[in-house]
């Protein structure tokens, strides 16, 4: 199968640039697997489309305010870094520009000397190893100092720091947002566990290499990036009820998706796990434990419109899209949602 295979044409102005005002009037189609009906509503009716004794995943990563602008030293050259992972030691790897002028050794000041680093190491794949020293906490130090990465299809500067987080965003570690969460209000989840829906969390560090474009001509030739994932106990006991009782498992965004789907048994049984994911689901993939999924709308040929792609039919999710362009959706991390049944 071919990366063209997954691509459509999208108008840029449908790239939303900024949240709504009220995360959950963002509009939502629904697709049905087994027909290809499309419906058009907005999320704030999610829970009419669930069933008592369904479950909902969700995905609790909270985004690290990772991007940090500064200067090089000496000379005061600007200078931008982007956490990636923590490598322990008060080291991280990063993405850093302008790279040619960050080899190692190279020293780098932010917040006028509040923070300060060194490039410790050049890897293969131009990702630096950057040591930071500081007085305190880092995430405090972060929460001060450093912006959102938002995606680079976003040119607008985000007012609230906030809406680039999920309501129940808990567990600090992501690059980007797991965006099919954004939609939802502390009041939405109330009114879906009043109607007897389970609600379980999962936690997938989101990793940069979601937004990275497959370039190989064959999909199957694609390395996919690596994430580290978390199920707990209570979620773990959560999927094997609802399962064990004939509810759907339904997974919010992407993310969810593959966490689950990386540690089920192949009977669709849970089992508490933590560790890292490369799995990487395209159209043949047989699922082991979703039942739906609410998700965004994804960039062409990306491995998240495969993903969608295996789960509800290639033909079917490129119908929708054209659909979805055609009634001027909104499209990507701020814009609007879909649920797949």
């Amino acid at each position: 199968m071919k990366t063209s295979d997954f691509y459509y044409d999208l108008p840029p102005e449908l790239i939303a640039q900024t949240p709504l005002d009220k995360r959950d009037t963002s509009r939502l189609m629904t697709l049905d697997r087994a027909t290809g009906a499309m419906e058009h509503h907005h999320f704030y009716e999610l829970p009419d489309f669930l069933n008592p004794g369904d479950c909902l995943i969700l995905n609790n990563s909270r985004v690290l305010p990772a991007r940090l602008l500064g200067q090089r030293l000496p000379g005061g050259g600007a200078c931008e870094v982007l956490l990636l992972i923590d490598r322990g030691e008060k080291t991280w790897e990063c993405l850093v520009r302008p790279g040619r002028k960050m080899r190692t050794g190279a020293k780098l000041s932010f917040g006028n000397g509040e923070l300060t680093a060194e490039v410790v190491q050049e890897l293969p794949d131009g990702n630096r190893l950057v040591r930071f020293d500081y007085e305190g906490i880092f995430l405090e130090v972060l929460e001060h100092l450093g912006k959102m990465p938002l995606p680079p299809y976003i040119k607008e500067e985000l007012q609230d720091q906030e809406r680039y987080q999920t309501v129940y965003s808990k567990v600090v570690g992501s690059a980007a947002a797991p965006t099919a969460g954004l939609h939802f209000t502390p009041e939405l989840l109330e009114k879906i566990a009043a109607k007897g829906v389970g609600i379980g969390y999962v936690t997938l560090h989101v990793g940069l290499g979601t937004f990275r474009p497959v370039k190989e001509e064959e999909i199957t030739d694609h390395e996919m990036h690596s994430e580290y994932c978390v199920i707990p106990q209570e979620t773990a006991d959560l999927i094997n009820k609802t399962k064990a009782n004939g509810g759907r498992v339904i997974c919010v965004g992407t993310t969810s998706c593959r966490t689950l789907e990386s540690w089920a048994a192949d009977d669709g049984h849970m089992e508490a796990k933590a560790g890292w994911t490369n799995i990487y689901i395209y159209p043949g993939y047989k699922f082991k434990v979703m039942d739906g999924l609410v998700t965004n709308f994804h960039l062409p040929e990306s491995t998240l419109i495969m993903l969608v792609s295996a789960f509800a039919g290639r033909e079917q999710v490129l119908a929708a899209y054209q659909e979805a362009v055609k009634e001027r959706y909104r499209f990507f991390s701020f814009g609007d949602a879909m649920f797949l049944r």
